[in-house]
């Protein structure tokens, strides 16, 4: 007999440490055994101590980019033959030329979901992977069985584990209820008898008459382990909906919110997760693990709603405000009211809803201080209820690392929203607008040498993340600059 033959084994190469973590975590959770690295050279080490069945291999990475990657690759024997899907960003030179030289099968376009990266490497894998003498269907069926007993045996441990738990805890729970009720569950019996006997019985012979532990023995008969399950079943909804406060709570400093935002997910948990930085505070409204909705308060404008209902141009700017003027105080929500209004339908809210959440969480993700906590139940506000967006955190979390490295990368030329930029208006006349999109055509017009980039964000009606970026855009092509600032002396 056998063994379980191991899982496939996918090696990932990316310059970025949140793509390492979120596709690691994407594809272990789909059954592979993947390794990562953060450059080329250890990649390529890795991949000798021990070659993969695929390599993700990201195309822009500084020393060693992709294409020399797979140069490297091709050049020794036992490595050659190795698959190799290439990542890219959005822009990047990369076409079907690439595809299938030196080792290139395909390649997969950032940001991607965790769908499409799981579809790529499963398809991969048994299209390219090690043959069994009876051709590609017989290797797809190879992969298939390894990754079926590699999911088995995983499964067949939590059972053990679960199983051992449950008899354990239930073990515990059933002693528990007869340490409680065994002692005066004994007297109780003892009065009964006494009063059906003529004779009066002091009270203390009484309740020595009939022993307690036989009474437990008899109780252990009872409370079998159907029972005490049952029982517990039906008393822990009722815990689970008094709010006991807070059943997780930390720093940002210390945790990351994207590793809670996983372990909601993973335990698929029902509740309320604040988000707190100095006055700012998000909350994320999670049912069984998904997120069916995100509000903010005392956080910039650009996370209002009425933003993505214009931005998606739902209504127009225009009449939006005039209709926020003419609002009564303490009006219902806006988004309910406009479509009892008949402004915007309710397939059109719930897109501005999830654009507006996605938004808020990728916010979130950036902030490296603050506070969070969650607090388990299943009495979400009537808006998240109402919403029920039921959004996949993988999905969010995919995007909202691609942003992260991107702001990092962007905050090294725009560190503060009060600086000011020129255009260089010979560069502009020579490069013309037709090469530029309306989003870069939007915020180089507004470039004017006065308005700082809050300015900018608030004219043009876009969010900083979109507005910083077409900025770091326009001044890497050199058609605006940084605006000196005169020192105070």
């Amino acid at each position: 007999m056998t063994g379980a033959t191991a899982a496939p084994r996918v090696l990932v190469i990316d310059d970025s440490p949140t793509i390492l973590k979120v596709v690691q975590l994407v594809l272990s959770k789909a059954g592979f055994e993947v390794e990562v690295a953060e450059s080329g050279e250890d990649g390529l080490q890795r991949a000798r101590d021990k070659p993969p069945q695929l390599i993700l291999l990201d195309f822009v990475m500084p020393k060693m980019n992709g294409y020399q990657v797979c140069r490297a690759l091709a050049a020794e024997p036992e490595l050659c033959g190795i698959p190799v899907v290439l990542m890219s960003a959005k822009g990047d030179q990369v076409g079907e030329r690439f595809v299938k030289v030196m080792g290139i099968v395909d390649y997969i376009t950032k940001p991607f979901s965790p769908e499409a990266i799981t579809a790529v490497v499963q398809h991969t894998v048994s299209k390219y992977g090690e043959s069994t003498g009876d051709g590609e269907d017989a290797t797809r069926q190879l992969v298939v069985a390894q990754t079926s007993e590699a999911d088995t045996a995983a499964g067949m441990r939590a059972v053990l584990e679960n199983k051992q738990a449950r008899e354990q805890a239930l073990d515990d729970l059933r002693e528990s209820i007869i340490e409680a009720i065994a002692p005066p569950l004994a007297s109780l019996m003892s009065l009964l008898r006494a009063a059906g006997e003529e004779e009066t019985t002091d009270i203390d012979d009484v309740e020595n008459s009939i022993d307690a532990e036989a009474v437990a023995a008899a109780a252990r008969k009872v409370l079998d382990d159907d029972v005490v399950q049952r029982l517990f079943v039906e008393a822990q909804p009722m815990f689970e909906e008094a709010d006991m406060g807070p059943s997780l709570r930390g720093d940002l400093r210390v945790v990351p919110i994207a590793e809670v935002l996983q372990l909601l997910d993973a335990q698929q948990q029902s509740g309320i997760l604040q988000v707190t930085r100095a006055e700012a505070k998000i909350e994320v409204y999670f049912r069984e693990g998904r997120v069916d909705m995100a509000l903010a308060t005392n956080i910039s404008n650009e996370y209002l709603l009425g933003r993505f209902m214009v931005e998606n141009e739902l209504i127009s700017h225009e009449d939006l405000t005039g209709f926020i003027e003419s609002r009564r105080p303490g009006s219902k929500l806006l988004g309910g009211q406009l479509v009892k209004l008949g402004y915007i339908s309710e397939s059109e809210l719930k897109r501005a809803l999830v654009q507006q959440t996605r938004e808020l969480i990728y916010e979130v993700l950036r902030w490296s201080f603050g506070h969070f906590q969650f607090i388990r139940t299943r009495d979400l506000p009537a808006i998240a209820v109402d919403a029920t967006l039921a959004l996949e955190v993988e999905g969010i979390l995919m995007e909202g690392y691609r942003r992260v490295d991107e702001w990092h990368l962007i905050e090294r030329e725009i560190n503060n929203f009060e600086m000011v930029f020129l255009r260089n208006e010979d560069a502009v006349a020579q490069m013309g607008r037709g090469r530029l999109t309306r989003e870069e055509l939007t915020v180089l017009e507004l470039v004017n040498g006065k308005n700082t980039v809050k300015e900018l964000i608030r004219e043009s009606r876009m969010g900083s993340y979109e507005v910083s970026k077409m900025l770091y855009r326009l001044l890497s092509i050199k058609l605006v600059r940084k605006r000196v600032m005169p020192v105070a002396v």
